[in-house]
């Protein structure tokens, strides 16, 4: 009688996909563990992403931030980690019946992160290239073992009542594709987590010098205290965040410069010592997202110090036909704003600290731009590199070919924070929000409950012309339901007007508007 079962390696893997999920996790945590081990080795995770924010249109872009807010940056390494799982699960199948599969892929794996990684400015170009080719190597050989064991155990007898060595085969598998697993969850989170200790201990480390020209301190004419209004000044936690960095960048401040080039007569590097050394000055300035809808948050309002960007322009020489100021992150990402916005009084600032302290390392740091009424992605370049002076016409910031506004002023705008939208009042109702036009300052805020006369509300001393303003008001509403609304003049007379548009490609407008019920 002839011998009819199937060899080893005539078996099909029964759980390919699982084999190549884990294989393809695990080398994608080592190079997040490097990353994490070496500051010059960018994390292939968010280099990855950053190409995906690049190539991806500017309705895909704008959509994710309308969606998600400031958990777009999450959401989008969620996913590339998810999509490099399903390609791993797919390469595991066809693996497991075509053997050339697994290094082929694992081989483009390592191509297309060294590209991103090195695109994202690597500082060590030939440990980048190592680390990574050797993850894909890993990768590639935990596939072949992972399939190997998956076609022993694949082979065995289900039905066998004691435990014999088929058995022993499956709970082998089972072992090791837990370990690749647990192996690829470890490498990552350690990875995540030393870049973002390693960051933090730079920061914290930076000594801000003593400010020539100080705010006046927050008192109880700045801010009512009323429970659930929006502080006056916010601190790092509740301060939005929108930008393209998947990952936030890890700057070392003891290699860093900031270049000024381009039409100026004497082109600058500036390390952060040399920065810290200029005459340092404080404001208050509100700035906002240019894709923050009536009555959303992408807005905050915040003490800032840094060095008057005039200064700095003035020291290099500025030409004259010079009339945009280009921004250049180290993530290459740019904003473009015009050159007369630094002379017209503004003030814009090169910061370099927020609310007394180094600036936050997700709000910039070692340097981020500042611009009085201008939306942020037009100039408040986050991790600053180079600062460019070309023209109008010769360049283009990252979000005007995808389709915003070259020109962005901050549009006068008024929220309404308390009632809740849909909220319940038992007792005294007091409304109460926030107001603000930057460069501008706010003249007036006006409530208007149901189809009432509008009445003006009060408004908090305002800390500077371009810092927003609390404003309340008491309402007399009777028990129901009702609808209130908000609009706000600012310094130049010019009420915010009704028309409801959305943000694309300037900015938002229309009045702010809940509906609550008074219980």
């Amino acid at each position: 009688m002839s011998d009819t079962s199937p060899t080893t390696e005539a078996i099909v893997p029964r759980r390919a996909g699982w084999s190549g999920a884990a294989a393809a996790g695990l080398a994608l945590g080592i190079t997040e563990f490097a990353a994490g081990l070496s500051p010059g080795i960018p994390s292939a995770i968010s280099s990855i992403g950053a190409v995906i924010v690049d190539i991806s249109p500017g309705w895909l872009a704008r959509t994710a931030i309308s969606v998600l807010g400031t958990a777009d940056k999450g959401a989008l390494a969620i996913g590339t980690v998810v999509v490099a799982l399903v390609v791993g699960a797919v390469t595991g199948r066809a693996t497991s019946r075509r053997p050339w599969v697994g290094p082929a892929v694992f081989a483009a794996f390592a191509l297309v992160g060294i590209a991103a990684q090195l695109a994202s400015g690597a500082s060590a170009p030939a440990a980048t290239i190592l680390a990574t080719a050797s993850a894909a190597a890993v990768g590639a050989l935990a596939l072949r073992l992972l399939l190997d064991a998956d076609r022993r155990s694949s082979a065995s007898n289900p039905a066998a009542a004691v435990p014999g060595p088929d058995v022993i085969e499956r709970r082998r598998f089972v072992g090791l594709l837990g370990t690749v697993a647990a192996g690829a969850l470890v490498a990552t989170i350690a990875g995540r987590q030393l870049i973002i200790r390693r960051s933090e201990a730079v920061r914290v480390s930076a000594v801000l010098p003593e400010p020539e020209i100080r705010v006046v301190p927050v008192s109880a004419e700045h801010a009512f205290d009323i429970p659930g209004l929006t502080p006056i000044v916010l601190g790092e936690p509740r301060f939005y965040r929108v930008d393209t960095a998947l990952v936030v960048p890890v700057v070392d401040p003891e290699t860093w410069t900031l270049k000024v080039t381009g039409m100026v007569d004497r082109e600058l590097e500036l390390t952060y010592d040399d920065l810290l050394s200029m005459p340092q000055v404080e404001r208050y300035v509100t700035i906002s997202c240019v894709s923050n809808p009536v009555g959303d948050t992408l807005v905050g309002n915040a003490k800032w110090q840094g060095v008057r960007l005039v200064d700095v322009l003035e020291t290099a020489g500025v030409h004259p036909d010079a009339s945009q100021i280009v921004g250049r992150s180290v993530d290459g990402w740019t904003a473009g704003f015009p050159t007369a916005a630094a002379f017209d009084g503004r003030d814009p600032l090169i910061v370099v600290g927020m609310n007394g302290e180094p600036l936050p390392r997700r709000h910039g740091f070692p340097a981020r731009l500042i611009v009085p009424g201008l939306y942020g992605y037009v100039s408040a370049t986050k991790w600053l590199a180079e600062i460019e002076l070309t023209t109008w016409d010769a360049f283009d910031g990252y979000w005007i070919p995808r389709g915003w506004a070259k020109q962005a002023p901050i549009k006068t705008q008024s929220r309404i924070d308390r009632p809740l939208f849909g909220g319940r009042v038992v007792g005294e109702v007091i409304a109460a929000g926030v107001a603000w036009a930057p460069t501008r300052g706010i003249a007036k805020v006006e409530v208007q409950l149901d189809d009432e006369p509008w009445q003006e509300a009060e408004l908090s001393e305002p800390l500077s012309e371009d810092a927003w303003v609390q404003w309340m008001l008491p309402i007399d509403a009777s028990v129901g339901r009702h609808r209130l609304r908000v609009r706000a003049t600012d310094g130049t007379g010019v009420t915010q007007t009704e028309e409801r548009h959305d943000p694309r490609p300037d900015g938002a407008t229309g009045w702010h508007t809940i509906e609550f019920t008074v219980a």
